[in-house]
Parts: structure tokens; C-alpha cells; sequence
């Protein structure tokens, strides 16, 4: 009798100890939770890591600071870019057989957003447009001077094409020129887009020297 009562004390101070060292861990896994719940909390609403830079390509030196351009409608491009995965040429289509990149007709946005995200404020307002048969009135952000002959295409079919460059990985491509598109709503300038930074990328990248490659 005296064996049986003391085997059943250990074993119940085997289980108390037991629930003990599972609420003691409980505990620190809660609290780990928690620190780290403050911590994401905290954390920039953008936040990412810098975009690659590819390897067969030197970047120009320079950065650009200027006010934002209005537009009709607060495009998120970090929504589209960065959480969807939509390929910058997907929307500017003709960047890699024109002078222009382009501006995605209204059509190719409804295409998705008939059925997709229709009840918030920004779609309502394409869709407003959408159905006037009109246009939203972007505005030109990345802007250089007339006398400038600039052309996408021979840039895109150089560092992509040519380059065997992963067309998926294009947005790296761009960043060089309008910077991290991915972690903005509406664009902005970022780049200075003058002629000391075309001539040092023209200069480590092999581009021509000929004043009458972009001076029509």
C-alpha cells in the first residue's frame, strides 16, 4: 500500500512539473509573440530591400528630389508592382518597340478591375471614366526636354534583349531610370534624368558618344 501511494506521488509530481514546464514555455512563446507583434507594428509601411542592380550594367550616379505630380486617380504602383507581380511592360507595352513607354489604355485596367477590388473609391472613379468612355488625364512625370531624343525601346532592347536579361526581372532594368517604382503609389521622380547622367551611363555602359544620338 505504502508502494502504491508513493508511486502515484510521483507521479503526480512528474505531471505537475510536466503542465508546469508547458506553461513556462507557453509563457516565453507568448512573449516572443508579442515582441515581435511590437515590432512589425513599428516597422515602415514600405519597407523593402534595395532593388537589384543587374550585373552586366554600371548605374549612373544620381539621385532627384521634387514635389509629387498630382494625378486623376492615386495609381498604387506598389500594390501592382510589388504585391501583384504585374510586369512593368504588362501595362507599358510599348516600351520595348517605341520612343514611349505609354500609358495603359482604360481598357486593359478594366479588364481586371470589373470583377476585381470594384467597390473601392480609386475603382469606382476609373470606373466612372470607364463608362463616360473618357480617359483619366494622367499627368507626365518622368519628363525630359524636347530637344532630347530618348527612345525606350533601344535602352530596353540593349540591357533585356540583347543582354538575355530575364524579362520577368525588367522592373530592375527601370529602376535605373524612375527609381523604385515598386514602393510607390503614384510615380516620382527620383532620378535627375539631366545630361550628366544619361553621358555616365552612356560612358560605363558602352552607349554612343555621337551628340546626334539624342539631339535630333
Amino acid at each position: 500500500m505504502q508502494l502504491k501511494n508513493k508511486l502515484v506521488l510521483q507521479l503526480l509530481d512528474r505531471s505537475l512539473r510536466g503542465r508546469l514546464r508547458m506553461k513556462t514555455m507557453t509563457m516565453k512563446q507568448l512573449l516572443s509573440l508579442s515582441m515581435l507583434a511590437l515590432a512589425v507594428m513599428f516597422l515602415p509601411v514600405n519597407s523593402y530591400a534595395e532593388l537589384p542592380v543587374p550585373a552586366h550594367i554600371k548605374p549612373p550616379v544620381g539621385t532627384h528630389e521634387s514635389p509629387t505630380v498630382p494625378q486623376p486617380i492615386e495609381f498604387p504602383h506598389d500594390r501592382h508592382v510589388n504585391d501583384m507581380k504585374i510586369n512593368c511592360m504588362y501595362c507599358h507595352t510599348y516600351a520595348r518597340r517605341s520612343k514611349v513607354a505609354g500609358i495603359p489604355p482604360t481598357s486593359k485596367c478594366m479588364g481586371c478591375h470589373k470583377i476585381i477590388a470594384t467597390d473601392r473609391p480609386r475603382i469606382k472613379k476609373l470606373t466612372e471614366y470607364w463608362e463616360k468612355g473618357e480617359s483619366p488625364r494622367w499627368k507626365k512625370v518622368h519628363d525630359v526636354p524636347d530637344y532630347v531624343h530618348f527612345t525606350h525601346e533601344k535602352h530596353i532592347r540593349k540591357f533585356v534583349f540583347n543582354a538575355d536579361f530575364p524579362v520577368e526581372d525588367v522592373q530592375q532594368v527601370c529602376g535605373l531610370c524612375h527609381g523604385e517604382i515598386r514602393a510607390m503609389t503614384v510615380a516620382e521622380k527620383k532620378k535627375p534624368l539631366n545630361m550628366g547622367f544619361c553621358r555616365r551611363c552612356h560612358q560605363d555602359n558602352g552607349g554612343p558618344g555621337d551628340c546626334w544620338k539624342c539631339h535630333k
